[in-house]
């Protein structure tokens, strides 16, 4: 097995601690084809700072995955090449081998899924397709398979940028914290989508909210939603335009309170915000850029919901996707045109990144993802 130690010595103590952390296992989608593609699955050791690979499941290109609340089913969501329909594939997880073993798969009813999110009781799977401008959920049964689409819902409209907002692109499909609504980010039309959501309801979990969207600037391209901790804010990280939109969250409502740049290349061309994360403890917000960019934004929180920013962390090429480890320590960047997972150590008094120098080489890595192994 390969196994790559991240830090040594005082500094792993340091940035650790020394208190014990669940050890997680880290899964990551990619985007390659054959046996260097599918899903890779590491143990991740937060305390010793160790990546040991453990297993891989082919798969077709693992471009974003979910896990059920209990932690027992993982769905992937499978762009598949030539502009057809993509799948969503449900597998089990055993926890004791750190391996997946495929239950089902099904159709998403438009080619480019992006995002998926499974809510809270596992009983629903929602989807966002990209290039089909439509969000589709699916009902599981007890033993974790998806059953065919329940409900589609398209988006309609466009956008300024003729290139890229020709017709809906929806980004991302978000639950609230109370589970009680659904947000969806659509780049192609410059709107952020509202649903209520009714896990129970056995035929439209999903109904239009009030109001049904709210606007953003023309030109934004919103992708990915994420709520902080405390559940008091929303914030959006805009694609085209490089921004990052601060809400104020009440009961399904968003109230807009700030718009700041993540992007700092200068190029209205060139902008290519992707991911958005906060650490758990809500201190610290961080967005990656790709373009001429290639680094992570780094920005302090306020009480009022307002990023300060604190700085910017270059990174590998095109980083896709990023995750925050559950201890809040580790920032792990997925390059995908580098072929590399970058770990870097989160100052936890100013949020600042220190890169391991450290690496795991994966091709075309897309998407990170934990899970404790117990």
């Amino acid at each position: 097995m390969r196994k790559i130690l991240l830090f040594a010595g005082s500094f792993l103590l340091a940035a650790a601690g020394f208190c014990q952390n669940p050890i997680q296992y880290l899964f990551i989608g990619t985007n390659s084809d054959a046996k260097e593609g599918g899903i890779h699955i590491y143990r991740f050791n937060p305390n010793k700072g160790e990546a040991t690979f453990i297993s891989k499941v082919e798969t077709g290109y693992a471009t974003y995955m979910a896990v059920s609340q209990d932690k027992k089913y993982v769905y992937a969501v499978n762009e598949l090449p030539g502009g057809n329909d993509g799948e969503v594939s449900a597998f089990a997880l055993d926890k004791t081998k750190g391996a997946l073993s495929l239950i089902n798969k099904q159709t998403t009813g438009g080619p480019s899924p992006c995002y998926v999110s499974v809510d809270s009781t596992g009983k629903n799977v929602v989807v966002a397709n990209y290039a089909g401008g439509n969000i589709v959920l699916y009902k599981t049964g007890q033993d974790g398979a998806l059953q065919p689409v329940l409900q589609t819902l398209g988006h309609e409209g466009y956008g300024v940028n003729v290139t890229r907002q020709e017709m809906p692109h929806p980004h991302s499909v978000v639950f609230s914290p109370d589970q009680q609504f659904l947000f969806s980010a659509d780049l192609g039309n410059d709107r952020v989508y509202k649903y209520k959501f009714n896990a129970n309801d056995a035929a439209t979990p999903l109904t239009d909210g009030d109001p049904q969207y709210y606007t953003v600037e023309d030109g934004s391209g919103p992708r990915h939603i994420v709520f902080s901790p405390n559940r008091q804010f929303a914030y959006v990280i805009n694609e085209l335009s490089g921004k990052i939109i601060a809400y104020q969250y009440n009961n399904g409502q968003l109230t807009e309170v700030q718009t700041i740049e993540a992007t700092k290349t200068g190029d209205k061309n060139d902008m290519g915000a992707a991911d958005i994360h906060i650490t758990p403890d809500g201190k610290f917000l961080y967005a990656s850029n790709r373009g001429k960019a290639n680094d992570i934004a780094i920005f302090k929180t306020s009480s009022d919901g307002k990023l300060l920013e604190v700085g910017h962390q270059k990174v590998g090429e095109h980083p896709r996707n990023f995750m925050i480890d559950p201890t809040g320590r580790f920032l792990l960047v997925a390059n995908r045109d580098s072929n590399n997972i970058q770990i870097f150590v989160i100052n936890r008094n100013y949020g600042l990144l220190e890169a391991s120098g450290t690496t795991i080489s994966v091709n075309k890595p897309m998407f990170l993802m934990m899970t404790p192994i117990k």
